[in-house]
């Protein structure tokens, strides 16, 4: 609530402490909500282009909304609590090959007890969301060196994690079933009796989990927590000076992210992909990420959507010179191309604006709000 006295505006510590404090700000997210929710579907239903095709829905809106959700895992391990991490991709693996098994059947020989460990397929749901914890839990194990080490050094411990599991899932073929290509396939698309096959099916389901942990991660960053990661990456040793325990900060950090990630590559392998193998969650899938991270807005969580969005339509806007613009561009030219582009706004914003095209969007919106007097 807002009210005038003295001339000042003044608000409520409800006011305040609101996810979204700004009415504005209000209004627009209702808004591209029910455009998410409700007009794809529509435009897709009828087929009005563009947004009605089933290419635009498979190859764009799918992979951002899950690459916007892995980004926001990775933001708040980076941009929050200040942890550089190279082994995102790992983690994503992590939570695909997990759901994969919990998916299909546990089966677990102990050999030195003569006996078998057996757990019956899981429901999709559960699945990936075990999957989710089960790379919580690996998080937490690589985030105790998280406690002795940090910048550089710590980036090397996540990279080695990354290389680790992917030597895991190439070789240990119990992670695959014994599929000899160590290729597998994701199980049928069912929560609760409704099964989803259509792009716009898989659309809606992933627009699903994405709203959910967007919302819980905006909440979370927001609270006790959240000022306890920020003052971590803003000065560790102050942090702990006031009160605030580096052991239980670090690792809740390691903890959400990667189960956020997690979450994103059970959707990756399960809804996208439908059938992969380790190759998709290799070093690439980890700087992909952290390039989205710096891209979109360090400590954001709107900068990963932007992050996403920028790191995906790139390419495709590259690739549509030859065709559109009658510029004769081989393929290797164009991702040559690509990597220029990248390297260069990285730098740019790592020496103009560090908080990425977050904080553009947001200089933007303060202009737009009090124009036409700005000052």
């Amino acid at each position: 609530m807002l009210y005038r006295e003295a001339g000042q505006f003044k608000t409520t510590y409800a006011a305040d402490m609101a996810i979204f404090p700004i009415r504005q700000d209000r209004v627009a997210l209702a808004l591209l909500l029910a455009f998410a929710f409700v007009g794809v579907p529509l435009l897709s239903t009828y087929h009005i282009w563009p947004l009605g095709s089933d290419y635009l829905l498979r190859a764009i809106l799918l992979p951002f909304l899950i690459l916007a959700l892995a980004a926001i895992g990775v933001n708040i391990l980076v941009g929050y609590c200040g942890q550089i991490s190279l082994g995102s991709g790992a983690f994503m693996a992590i939570g695909a090959y997990s759901a994969y098994k919990f998916g299909t059947g546990v089966h677990l020989p102990i050999a030195w007890l003569g006996t078998e460990i057996s757990i019956a397929p899981l429901p999709v749901l559960a699945s990936i969301l075990l999957g989710g914890l089960m790379a919580a839990i690996v998080g937490i194990l690589f985030g105790i060196p998280s406690l002795r080490i940090k910048g550089l050094y710590l980036a090397v411990a996540t990279l080695a994690a990354q290389f680790f599991f992917d030597w895991v899932f190439l070789r240990v073929k119990w992670f695959t079933n014994y599929a000899p290509s160590g290729s597998v396939n994701a199980p049928d698309l069912n929560f609760f009796g409704v099964t989803f096959h259509t792009p716009i099916e898989r659309y809606l389901l992933c627009l699903i989990f994405v709203t959910v942990f967007a919302f819980m991660a905006k909440n979370l960053v927001r609270g006790n927590l959240g000022r306890q990661w920020m003052a971590i990456r803003d000065m560790d040793i102050a942090a702990e000076l006031m009160g605030i325990r580096p052991l239980y900060a670090k690792l809740t950090a390691f903890a959400v992210s990667s189960f956020i990630v997690g979450i994103a590559g059970a959707l990756w392998a399960f809804v996208y992909l439908g059938s992969w193998e380790p190759l998709a969650f290799s070093i690439d899938r980890s700087l992909q990420l952290l390039f989205m991270v710096i891209i979109g807005g360090l400590g954001s969580i709107l900068g990963s959507f932007l992050g996403a969005g920028f790191i995906l339509i790139l390419p495709i806007m590259l690739n549509l010179i030859p065709t559109e613009l009658g510029v004769p561009l081989s393929t290797e030219t164009i991702t040559h191309l690509e990597f220029i582009i990248f390297g260069s706004i990285i730098c740019y914003l790592l020496i103009k604006e560090p908080h990425g095209f977050a904080r553009l969007w947001s200089i933007g919106k303060e202009k737009l709000r009090l124009w036409p007097f700005p000052y």
